[in-house]
């Protein structure tokens, strides 16, 4: 089927039009916070070529020409300088992975314990650009063709629902990919608007003038060049003031009006939400959205650079979206922002998005806390703060906030990217991590590669965003093998604690306790870094659901076995009853049950943790 040019076009407004009681849509979950989410780039996810993996159904593979990674793999890829700089170069363009291969992985995820995929940008981006990231979008109302087609979509949308998956999209509003050329060199931010050249042509000249397109004087306008849908090629969709500056990221108006770098800045309206008046490109950004919801039927959005919009346009989005959605049946369809900077509390209340990410500086503290390179209460406290920002209880949190480790740009390190098993004992460290992400406030994310200890690291984002499926930018520097492995260790005990997330509400759902602990059940405190990191002790916290208590607790010391006194809630647990292990990841062996004692009017536990192992008892 030929991709619409114009918001007009029959198939957009048949498919608009295809709502109750012509469909049944897929419904949204109950609650978000029950789900696991899974983030990754198409374009280095799967090429379907892969053999010797479980395939949907738990088969394995037998077909296909890419062999599973193993350790001998190590490194395989840049063994000469050639080979290293082969490799690096491979990074930065398109590797080949499809929606197609994403579908054949469906139940890699599913037996993973993911419950809801976040896909990044699909949407066709500029021709003769190496823009695999799908940020730099050129037509939104297609695919792009290197990742599959309108149909293919749709397909795996209703595979993956049939697997008990949901399925999110990366989105942009703010800006396009680069489609226009400006006169003056590599313009800046100024507050002025500068003189366009045009639209760039399918071979990069700049030689349409930016307006509606007449397709009998541009008949190869489509579909590579200029933007579409044709609703968005009037001159005043742009801002046209330039690049923002260096310093100008936190700078009102320019961070709103200006240039995400080469990508084109989109007039969607004063950031003011009070009398808000929606531009045309907004109106037309909203059909676009509205679109592929009842196209594909999919059950939510990401939304990128939400603290570029402003708070009126992303307001009016939130409405438009969450309307049509409940209007299709799909009445938690989930609308999460990326917000960078100090305002994202701010802002999801008063734009009306269900979640963000970037709040409080989550992800850091994720990523320090169980390398022993932060204080547990720096993390904890982010939650526990609640009080202080009116918002009544911390649970609060509990369906506001997307968490994650790892993820494809890491903001808050600045210049040089890695990801948690590049530094340290991260390898070590990392399912105690995870256990950090799922059993806290939040709606957890797993960044795609995580589950099988990718430890890219570099000084651009392309070293964090290794191709899964192996290539010619294969993670651990290796090229040609693949990484669906369901027997590694790290893979099998993600998959593990993420059942016991699924089965127990309290440790979704539940209120949740940094306990002190101590080393000879007399003296208590929380556990801090003592001297130089990184400290080397359990970590244990609670999460209360009515009348259930869930203690979970991780080592940082991936070297050696731990024990310690913990207090639990003296309330739930009368004096001589018993806590259950629920899971534990490790070898070693370690009590199956708990016994509660009184000590110093305190309840509690004796917790043994394996080197950077996990327990859950309840």
């Amino acid at each position: 089927m030929p991709s619409p040019k114009s918001l007009a076009d029959s198939d957009v407004q048949s498919i608009l039009a295809s709502a109750p009681p012509k469909h049944t849509f897929h419904p949204s979950p109950g609650e978000w916070d029950d789900q696991v989410l899974y983030f990754l780039l198409p374009d280095r996810f799967s090429n379907n070529a892969e053999k010797g993996y479980k395939d949907n159904s738990g088969a394995i593979v037998s077909d296909g020409s890419t062999f599973k990674y193993e350790g001998g793999d190590y490194e395989d890829a840049i063994q000469t300088g050639a080979d290293a700089a082969t490799w690096r170069s491979a990074g930065t363009v398109f590797n080949g992975g499809t929606l197609r291969g994403l579908m054949t992985k469906l139940g890699y995820l599913s037996r993973l314990g993911v419950t809801a995929l976040w896909i990044g940008p699909i949407w066709k981006q500029v021709a003769k650009l190496e823009t695999y990231h799908g940020y730099g979008v050129q037509n939104f109302l297609d695919v792009d063709p290197r990742f599959g087609t309108r149909e293919e979509l749709k397909d795996l949308v209703t595979a993956a629902h049939k697997q008990g998956i949901y399925v999110i999209l990366d989105i942009i509003l703010n800006h396009s990919g680069n489609v226009f050329e400006y006169v003056a060199d590599n313009p800046h931010y100024t507050g002025d608007t500068f003189d366009v050249k045009g639209f760039y042509d399918r071979n990069r000249i700049p030689n349409i003038p930016l307006g509606r397109i007449d397709p009998g004087q541009y008949p190869d306008a489509f579909p590579d060049a200029a933007v579409w849908p044709t609703e968005l090629q009037d001159k005043a969709n742009f801002t046209r003031k330039g690049q923002i500056n260096d310093d100008g990221w936190d700078r009102s108006p320019e961070y709103l009006d200006g240039d995400f770098y080469d990508l084109k800045d989109i007039a969607l309206g004063v950031s003011n939400p009070d009398n808000f008046s929606a531009t045309d490109a907004l109106k037309a950004l909203c059909q676009c959205y509205r679109y592929w919801i009842a196209y594909a039927d999919i059950d939510g959005y990401r939304i990128d650079t939400v603290k570029h919009m402003g708070d009126g346009p992303t307001r009016y989005f939130a409405s438009v979206i969450h309307e049509f959605a409940q209007y299709l049946g799909k009445d938690r369809f989930l609308l999460m922002g990326e917000i960078t900077g100090s305002r994202a509390f701010e802002t999801v209340e008063a734009t009306g998005l269900d979640a963000a990410l970037g709040i409080g500086n989550v992800q850091e503290k994720l990523w320090r806390v169980p390398k022993g390179q932060a204080n547990p209460n720096e993390y904890f406290d982010l939650f526990r703060n609640a009080l202080y920002l009116n918002k009544g209880s911390h649970t609060w949190f509990r369906d506001k906030v997307v968490t994650m480790i790892d993820d494809h740009d890491q903001v808050w390190r600045g210049g040089y990217k890695g990801r948690f098993c590049s530094e340290g004992n991260g390898t070590d460290l990392v399912v105690a991590a995870v256990a950090l992400n799922l059993f806290t406030l939040g709606i957890p994310c797993i960044y795609y590669g995580t589950e099988q200890g990718f430890d890219g690291q570099g000084g651009s984002d392309e070293y964090i965003r290794e191709a899964m499926f192996g290539g010619k930018f294969g993670a651990f520097r290796s090229k040609d093998h693949h990484f669906f492995d369901e027997a590694s260790t790290t893979w099998a005990d993600v998959a593990k604690l993420a059942q016991v997330r699924k089965q127990e509400i309290t440790v979704r759902r539940g209120r949740q306790y940094l306990r002190e602990i101590s080393g000879d059940g007399v003296h208590f405190g929380y556990p801090s870094i003592v001297g130089a990191a990184p400290m080397q002790s359990i970590i244990a916290w609670s999460r209360l659901f009515a009348s259930e208590e869930v203690l979970i607790a991780i080592n940082t010391d991936a070297s050696a076995q731990l024990s310690v006194w913990v207090t639990v809630d003296h309330e739930v647990h009368p004096e001589r009853a018993t806590m259950s292990l629920v899971v534990k990841t490790g070898a070693e062996q370690i009590p199956t049950s708990l016994a509660v004692q009184s000590v110093n009017g305190r309840s509690v536990v004796q917790v043994t943790v394996a080197p950077g192992g996990v327990v859950v008892y309840k």
